[in-house]
C-alpha cells in the first residue's frame, strides 16, 4: 500500500542482479571444475546465459518505466517548467503517499452496526460509495479511520485525502491514482487537456483492485468541483465507479448532495454503555463504570464531549478527577469545562470551546451561503424544553421579533433545511424522542405524525442556551416574543378541539417556560404571571380531556409548585390547582396519592371558602369519585349522595355539574350492587345530559356507557350490549379509538358480553383492549391490571383454563406490588384465581375420566 510501484520495481531489479550473479556463479566453477554432461555442450551454455542477461537488462528498463510512471508530485499548470526526472519523481510520489495515510485510532466504541455495514460495502460495493455524516462532534473521522485499518489488516491498498480545497484534493486524487498505477501517458494527455483529469484518475482507479479511499471533512460538497457540475451527477472527483470503496464523511446528510448512488449513514449519539466505556478508556482512574455512565447520559452521548471530558479528567493538574465531581460540576459551569483539555490559563480559551465551535463552523458555514437565519433559528430552539418542538410553533413572525428583520416563510424553511442538513438538528423517528406512550398519555406516536417536529442533541441545545445568553443584547425582546407565541399557540390548539388533542401533547413540554422567563424590569407587572399560569392551566384541561393525564399531570405541578411559593399553600388558587394536580394523578393510575391530596384539599376549602362553595363541593365529588374508583363504594355514595342535594341546593338541579353528581351517583351506587337504583338514575341523568349537553358531549356518551354497565348488573343484557355497542362507535368517534373512555366502553362490552355467554367475542374484545391499555396507559396502570384480570376470566368462561390460570397469577402478583394485597382489585383477582385453579382442576380430572373410559 503507499510505498509506490517503483519501490516494488527497484527490489525487482536488485532481485534480477541477485538471480543473474547466483547463475554466473556457478557457471564458472563448472568451468574450471568437474564439468557435468550437459555443461560439455556449448550450444547449451551459451543459450542459457544469453537468457539471463536479456532477462536481467529487461528487469531493468521495466523499473526505469515504473518510475517514470509515478508522475511528476503535483499537477502542472499551463506554461509550467520541465517535468523532473524519474528517478526525482519516484522519490516525490514515494514521500507524498505518507500523507495519504489514515490516522491511526486505538478503541472505537458503539459503532458496530455501522463499521458491519461498512464491511459489507467495502465487500460488496455495488457501483455504491458511503457517506458517514452527522453534526460536528459526532466521531465521522474515527469511524472512518477504523474501517481502513480493518481495510489495511485485510490487505487492501488505503488511501486517507483530507478536504480542504478543491486544488489540494486534485493533487491528492493524482498520487492515489499513481500509487494504483496511473501511466504517465494519460497524466500527460490530462495535463495538455486531452483527457479530463478526475476522468483519468477514475479510470486508473477502475483498473485497480481491493482499495478504500476516504475523503475526510467534505463539508462543502459544493466546493468539491469541478466547477459547474453537481456532485450528485458524478462527474468530478467523488464517483461510484471504481473497483474498491469510496468512504467520504461529511457535515452534510442531504440524499440530493450525494445523490441515489450515495449510502448514507447518519451518525447519533453512542448508546449509554458505550459512551461510559469511552470515558473509562480515556480516565480508568476516574470512578467505577456506572459513574463514568451517568456522565455520559449527561453529555448526551456526544463523542467529541466524552472525549474532551475524558481527557480532562485524565490530566493531573485537573481541578475535577472523578466522573461523579465533573458531572456534578458541569451543572455550574458547563461553558468553561466543556472541551477543556488544559486546565492552565494559558489554553483554557482554546479547551474550552472545542465543543462548541465545531458546530459554530456549520453556522458559519451556512450563514457563507446565505442562509443567516440558521443561528438565530438554533438559539430560539435552545430556549424551549428538551423534547421534540413541533414546527407550528415557530413562526416567521416569532423569527422576526427574535431577529428584527423581516423573515419570510421561505427564508424560515430555508433554515430549518439547512440545519437538518449540517445535523444540527434531527427529527424525531423513534418513540424515544417522540411524545411517548407514557402512563397517563394516550396517543400514539402515530397520532402525532402529522404534525412536524424537530429535536436538538440535549447538549447543542444547552450550549446554544449559554450562547444566547452570553452573546444576545436584546434577550428580554427574545423571551418576551417566546412567551406571546405560547400563549397564542394554546388558544390556536384549543380552538380546534378534538383535532388540537395531539398538537397539546406536543405543545406541553414547552409551555413550563412561560413560568420560567424573567418579568419585565423596573415594575414587573404581576398579572403576567397569572396569564402564564392560566394559559399552562387551560392547556392542561385540554390534555385531560384527551386522556393525556400524564403531560396534564406535569403542568399542575408546575403551577402549583410556583403557587405554593408566591401565593402560599391556603390560597384558593393553589388549592385549585392541588385538586386538578390530585385529579391528573389518578388518570395516571397513582390512587393512593390522589385520595391524599384531595381529601387534604376538601379539608381545606372547607376551611377557606366554606362547605356550600362550589369549589368545596367540586372536591367532594371529586374525591368521592376516586374513592369509589378503588372500590371504596359505601363511603363515595355516602360522599356523594350529600353533594348532589348541596349542588342541586346551590347550582340548580340541571347545572352541569349537579348532573354529573348524579351521573358519579348511579356509578357508585351499580358498584355497591344497588343495581335498580343505578338504572333509574342513569336513565334520568342520560336524558337530561342529552337535552342540556347534547348527544355527543362526552358526560353523555359517559352517561349511557354507564346505564348499560346498570343493566346488566339487572341481568338486562340484551339492551346492555346494545347500548354498549353505541357508546364504543360515539367514543371512538368523538374521542378517538385509543382515548381511555373507548377503551373502557370496549372492556365494559367485553365483560357484559361474557356474562351473556358469548365467550370468544368477549376473549377478542379483552385482548384487543389489553393491549391497546399497555401501549397507553402503561403496564401497571390499575385499567391495565383490571383489563388482564377480565381476559383471564373470560379464557376460564371459554374453557381456557390453564392460560387463565397464567394470566390471573400474573394480575395478582401485579395487584399486589401496583396496588397492594389488601386493595379490592387484590382481592377480587386473587379469588378469580382460586376459581380458575379450581374450574381448571376439575376440568382436568374430566379429561383423565373419559380417557380411562375410552381405554
Amino acid at each position: 500500500m503507499g510505498r509506490g510501484q517503483g519501490a516494488w520495481a527497484g527490489s525487482a531489479v536488485a532481485g534480477a542482479a541477485a538471480v543473474v550473479a547466483a547463475g554466473l556463479g556457478p557457471v564458472t566453477n563448472y568451468a574450471s571444475a568437474t564439468v557435468p554432461g550437459w555443461a560439455a555442450r556449448a550450444w547449451v551454455i551459451w543459450p542459457v546465459f544469453a537468457v539471463l542477461v536479456t532477462t536481467s537488462f529487461g528487469l531493468v528498463l521495466w523499473g526505469r518505466r515504473l518510475d517514470a510512471a509515478a508522475g511528476p508530485p503535483t499537477l502542472p499548470g499551463p506554461g509550467a517548467g520541465p517535468r523532473p526526472g524519474a528517478g526525482a519523481v519516484s522519490r516525490a510520489v514515494r514521500g507524498r503517499q505518507d500523507s495519504l495515510c489514515p490516522p491511526y485510532v486505538e478503541h472505537v466504541r458503539g459503532r458496530e452496526a455501522e463499521l458491519a455495514e461498512l464491511a459489507d460495502l467495502l465487500r460488496r460495493p455495488r457501483g455504491r460509495f458511503a457517506v458517514l455524516c452527522a453534526a460536528g462532534g459526532m466521531g465521522k473521522t474515527t469511524v472512518a479511520a477504523q474501517l481502513a485499518a480493518q481495510a489495511d489488516a485485510a490487505g487492501r491498498r488505503v488511501f486517507w485525502v483530507r478536504w480542504r480545497d478543491s486544488a489540494e484534493l486534485a493533487q491528492q486524487m493524482v498520487q492515489v491514482a499513481l500509487a494504483c498505477g496511473l501511466p504517465e501517458a494519460e497524466l500527460e494527455a490530462a495535463r495538455a487537456g486531452r483527457a479530463s483529469l478526475p476522468d483519468v484518475v477514475w479510470r486508473q482507479l477502475g483498473r485497480a483492485r481491493r482499495w478504500v479511499l476516504v475523503v475526510d471533512n467534505a463539508d462543502e460538497p459544493q466546493e468539491i468541483g469541478p466547477a459547474g457540475d453537481p456532485l450528485a451527477e458524478y462527474r468530478g472527483w467523488i464517483r461510484p465507479h471504481g473497483r474498491g470503496l469510496l468512504v467520504v464523511t461529511s457535515r452534510d446528510g442531504s440524499p440530493r448532495t450525494w445523490g441515489p448512488r450515495a449510502r448514507l449513514l447518519p451518525l447519533k449519539p453512542l448508546p449509554e454503555q458505550s459512551a461510559g466505556q469511552v470515558l473509562v478508556d480515556a480516565a480508568p482512574a476516574a470512578g467505577t463504570a456506572e459513574q463514568a455512565r451517568e456522565l455520559a447520559v449527561r453529555l448526551g452521548g456526544l463523542p467529541l464531549a466524552l472525549h474532551a471530558a475524558g481527557t480532562y479528567l485524565a490530566g493531573p493538574t485537573s481541578r475535577y478527577r472523578t466522573f461523579t465531581t465533573y458531572r456534578r460540576a458541569l451543572e455550574q459551569e458547563l461553558p468553561l469545562l466543556l472541551g477543556a483539555e488544559h486546565p492552565d490559563a494559558s489554553q483554557a480559551r482554546v479547551a474550552r470551546t472545542v465543543v462548541r465551535h465545531t458546530w459554530e463552523v456549520s453556522l458559519d458555514q451556512l450563514a457563507r451561503e446565505g442562509d443567516a437565519l440558521a443561528r438565530p433559528l438554533l438559539r430560539l430552539l435552545a430556549m424551549l424544553a428538551e423534547a421534540p418542538v413541533p414546527l407550528f410553533l415557530i413562526t416567521p413572525d416569532l423569527l422576526s421579533a427574535v431577529t428584527g428583520d423581516d423573515v419570510t416563510v421561505t427564508a424560515s424553511e430555508a433554515a430549518f433545511a439547512g440545519l437538518h442538513r449540517y445535523g444540527l438538528l434531527g427529527l424525531p423517528h423513534s418513540p424515544s424522542l417522540s411524545p411517548s406512550p407514557s402512563p397517563g398519555n394516550s396517543w400514539h406516536t402515530s397520532d402525532i405524525s402529522d404534525s412536524a417536529q424537530v429535536v436538538l442533541h440535549p447538549l447543542v441545545r444547552e450550549i446554544n442556551a449559554v450562547a444566547l445568553v452570553a452573546e444576545e443584547p436584546r434577550l428580554a425582546t427574545w423571551h418576551r416574543a417566546l412567551a406571546e407565541r405560547l400563549t397564542a399557540a394554546v388558544h390556536e390548539v384549543g380552538e380546534q378541539g378534538r383535532a388540537g388533542w395531539p398538537a397539546a401533547v406536543l405543545l406541553s413540554p414547552h409551555l413550563p417556560l412561560l413560568l420560567d422567563l424573567p418579568l419585565p424590569p423596573g415594575r414587573p407587572d404581576p398579572s403576567t404571571t397569572t396569564d402564564h399560569r392560566a394559559t399552562l392551566n387551560t392547556l392542561a384541561h385540554m390534555l385531560e380531556h384527551a386522556g393525556a393525564f400524564g403531560a396534564a399531570r406535569l403542568l399542575h405541578q408546575r403551577v402549583l409548585d410556583l403557587e405554593i411559593r408566591t401565593l402560599g399553600p391556603r390560597h384558593p388558587d393553589t388549592l385549585n390547582s392541588r385538586n386538578h394536580l390530585a385529579n391528573a394523578l389518578f388518570g395516571m393510575g397513582e390512587q393512593a396519592e390522589a385520595i391524599r391530596l384531595l381529601r387534604q384539599t376538601l379539608a381545606d376549602r372547607t376551611r377557606v371558602l366554606g362547605p356550600d362553595h362550589p369549589e368545596t363541593l367540586t372536591s367532594r365529588h371529586d374525591l368521592a369519585c376516586a374513592l369509589d374508583g378503588t372500590g371504596q363504594h359505601a363511603e363515595a355514595v355516602s360522599l356523594l349522595r350529600r353533594n348532589l342535594t348541596d349542588r342541586a341546593r346551590v347550582l340548580g338541579p340541571l347545572h352541569p355539574q349537579t348532573l354529573a353528581g348524579r351521573l358519579s351517583l348511579g356509578l357508585a351506587l351499580d358498584g355497591a350492587g344497588e343495581h335498580a337504583e343505578a338504572v333509574r338514575l342513569h336513565r334520568q341523568t342520560l336524558d337530561d345530559h342529552t337535552r342540556v349537553l347534547g348527544p355527543e358531549h362526552h358526560l353523555t356518551l359517559l352517561s349511557r356507557h354507564n346505564l348499560a354497565g346498570a343493566l346488566a348488573g339487572t341481568g338486562e343484557h340484551a339492551e346492555a350490549v346494545r347500548l354498549l355497542r353505541q357508546a364504543l362507535d360515539d367514543h371512538a368517534r368523538v374521542l378517538g379509538r385509543m382515548h381511555p373512555h373507548t377503551l373502557a366502553s370496549r372492556d365494559s362490552l367485553g365483560l357484559v358480553l361474557d356474562e351473556a355467554g358469548d365467550h370468544a367475542e368477549a376473549v377478542r374484545l379483552h385482548r384487543q383492549t389489553l393491549d391497546d391499555r399497555i401501549h397507553v396507559l402503561g403496564p401497571d396502570h390499575p385499567e391495565t391490571l383490571a383489563s388482564r384480570r377480565n381476559l383471564a376470566n373470560a379464557l376460564a368462561g371459554a374453557g381456557e383454563h390453564e392460560e387463565a390460570v397464567l394470566l390471573l397469577r400474573q394480575a395478582v402478583d401485579d395487584s399486589v406490588r401496583v396496588l397492594g394485597p389488601e386493595h379490592p382489585q387484590t382481592v377480587r383477582t386473587r379469588d378469580d384465581l382460586e376459581t380458575a385453579s379450581a374450574a381448571g382442576r376439575a376440568a382436568q380430572r374430566r379429561r383423565t375420566r373419559w380417557r380411562r373410559s375410552r381405554r
